[in-house]
């Protein structure tokens, strides 16, 4: 009953464990109850927010706390509390209101702890409630009360997002905060220090476990951190250039079961 007891399998979801289609295919399901099950720890580390997670976490019941809000939160799904939280300092407005003054139509999404709000609206804000089936709250992002965790510009336009991303370094208060390109689209504003591979040292400390016994499996820009911060990391087949050159493994790609592969790599002794 403990064959992987003290193993920590952390993962991202989005071209990772999810399928293109937004599924957990069997393979994968019964791989990481069958981990559980032999004394094991998964759980996410994703760029969602709490709320956005009950359907996955009733499938999987991750039996650590994940990490969410690209490392800006900590949560225990079984409690449905924050074991801890990054709030990102309000003098981040300040940012906000460069980029929308330099960068027509850019989108404009204000994640706080609770809830997320669309303050400008465009393709890819349009685009990314249709695929995350998220109700448009709209709110001017001057106007939120609430602590903010992170802040989202999106843009189906590469040139836009590169343009936004050295507009944002230029700025005078570029250095108080994290900046990272969590798909195609979106770039985010963090906290100072909040990213995927700092919820892992923060996880052991919480389950009592060595960093090194840790693996992280991701595909995308935001989870270099991660997979550098583990003891294995890996990129799934289907990742960009970027993950893969920062993994220790590649595996095979979402849509072949990567997680599943990975745990059937642990018990036959491949790592």
């Amino acid at each position: 009953m403990n064959k992987f007891k003290g193993l920590l399998i952390c993962t991202d979801l989005d071209g990772t464990l999810l399928k293109d289609d937004k599924s957990i295919s069997r393979e994968n399901l019964d791989a990481i109850e069958y981990f559980k099950s032999e004394g094991g720890y998964f759980t996410f580390i994703t760029g969602r927010m709490p709320y956005f997670m009950e359907s996955i976490c009733s499938k999987i019941r991750p039996n650590a706390p994940f990490g969410c809000i690209n490392g800006g939160g900590l949560y225990d799904y079984n409690k449905k509390e924050y074991v801890s939280a990054q709030i990102l300092d309000k003098t981040v407005t300040e940012l906000i209101e460069y980029a929308e003054k330099n960068i027509p139509g850019i989108g404009i999404q204000v994640y706080t702890f609770e809830r997320i709000y669309f303050s400008r609206e465009n393709e890819a804000m349009e685009n990314f409630r249709k695929t995350t089936g998220l109700p448009n709250i709209t709110a001017d992002y001057r106007d939120i009360n609430e602590p903010f965790a992170k802040i989202v510009f999106g843009d189906e336009s590469e040139e836009k997002i590169l343009a936004l991303q050295k507009l944002l370094f230029s700025h005078p208060r570029a250095s108080e905060f994290d900046f990272i390109r969590s798909e195609r689209t979106l770039y985010e504003i963090l906290p100072k220090g909040a990213n995927k591979g700092a919820v892992i040292p923060k996880l052991c400390d919480h389950l009592g476990i060595d960093q090194s016994k840790t693996i992280a499996v991701g595909d995308y820009n935001n989870d270099i951190a991660m997979i550098k911060s583990a003891g294995i990391g890996f990129a799934v087949a289907n990742a960009c250039a970027e993950a893969k050159a920062a993994a220790d493994r590649i595996t095979v790609s979402n849509e072949e079961h990567a997680v599943a592969q990975i745990i059937s790599d642990i018990e036959n002794g491949v790592l």
